[in-house]
């Protein structure tokens, strides 16, 4: 009888909190819908946070206790099944559909944007290494997305993490402007526009957004693009994750802690490339397919308020304009030095 009663009992520990976070994360995803804010490129995550942010520094203090489980459980245990769950919406396939300088300037823009994030956030601006890392995965991969599963890699803070996706909403909105605005005078074709879109403009919504206000067949290239970007966040948090562990000494400040424990393999990531396997392999319907992303979305969104919830604004104002102006250094090199990235992939593939 005992036995039988531990799975109630910790589920029911867990569901004041998973509740609330349900609610906000569904506020989120309702919100993204709406058109003000497809025109604006924010995504449910985005706005999941927010909402998050919000009822975290106003009355969440009173009945934060109860809840605390299930925040927790869903900051956690849930981010990296969303993380897993992501993979479907990605397929090898699509690699083929942009060719090999697709896939060379995604890596070198993501190398090079995230090397330049970790220098200089921790030279030039004195940022933790935890932050600027941050930062730099979400300028460089997939906004949000990868701000989330780059945090159990590195052991980020919330507030730290709260930093990141803030500068994502900021400058992923500015380029999603930006860059229709710049396309007249680029001299670029849709379909290298759309490429250079999808390299280094910030959300998956952004990139969208910043292709059909070209045309339909640059959105469609910037999708594709983005997509193979998305893909490289798992090899990128293996790696991540094997630098760390073989550089303990070195990257002992990214831990806060001092502790200098062992970094964890990120298995989610693994899981995440097997997701896209399965999913390239076609032996899954349209709708169950559907019906997983769906289901990432929701689980993602529900991280993303979780972490809004334990996010003390007190904290993010203390960390000042220096994590805003790497990111704004960041979004000039995504702009300008992906554009000439760009330019000199087409002529070595050319």
């Amino acid at each position: 009888m005992k036995t039988n009663s531990l799975v109630p009992r910790a589920l029911s520990a867990k569901l004041p909190g998973m509740s609330l976070v349900a609610v906000l994360a569904g506020l989120g995803i309702l919100a993204a819908r709406l058109p003000l804010a497809q025109q604006f490129g924010l995504s449910a995550l985005s706005l999941a946070i927010v909402f998050g942010i919000f009822v975290g520094n106003s009355f969440f203090s009173r009945f934060a206790l109860p809840a605390a489980e299930g925040v927790d459980f869903s900051k956690n245990t849930l981010l990296r099944a969303g993380i897993v769950l992501y993979g479907f919406r990605i397929t090898f396939q699509q690699i083929g559909a942009v060719g090999w300088a697709g896939v060379v300037t995604d890596a070198l823009v993501i190398g090079l944007t995230f090397t330049l994030a970790v220098q200089l956030g921790t030279r030039v601006f004195k940022l933790d290494r935890q932050t600027a890392m941050l930062i730099g995965a979400g300028s460089s991969i997939c906004g949000a997305a990868a701000v989330m599963a780059t945090e159990p890699v590195v052991r980020g803070q919330e507030h730290k993490v709260s930093v990141a996706v803030a500068t994502v909403v900021i400058f992923g909105t500015i380029a999603m402007f930006a860059y229709p605005l710049a396309y007249p005078y680029l001299g670029l074709s849709e379909q290298a526009y759309g490429i250079f879109a999808g390299s280094t403009i910030h959300e998956v919504a952004q990139v969208v957004a910043a292709g059909n206000s070209v045309s339909t067949a640059a959105a469609n290239t910037a999708v594709i693009e983005k997509m193979l970007r998305v893909m490289m966040l798992a090899p990128f948090l293996l790696l991540l994750s094997g630098v760390l562990k073989s550089n303990r000494g070195s990257f002992a400040a990214a831990t806060d802690a001092g502790t200098g424990s062992k970094i964890t393999i990120p298995w989610f990531a693994l899981f995440f490339v097997a997701a896209s396997a399965i999913h390239s392999l076609g032996w899954l319907s349209t709708s169950l397919v559907d019906a997983l992303v769906e289901l990432d979305t929701a689980l993602l969104a529900m991280a993303m308020a979780a972490l809004g919830l334990r996010t003390n604004m007190g904290a993010v104002r203390q960390a000042g304009l220096r994590p805003i102006l790497l990111a704004a250094v960041l979004f000039g090199f995504l702009a300008v030095g992906g554009y000439f990235i760009n330019h000199f992939i087409r002529l070595l593939f050319a």
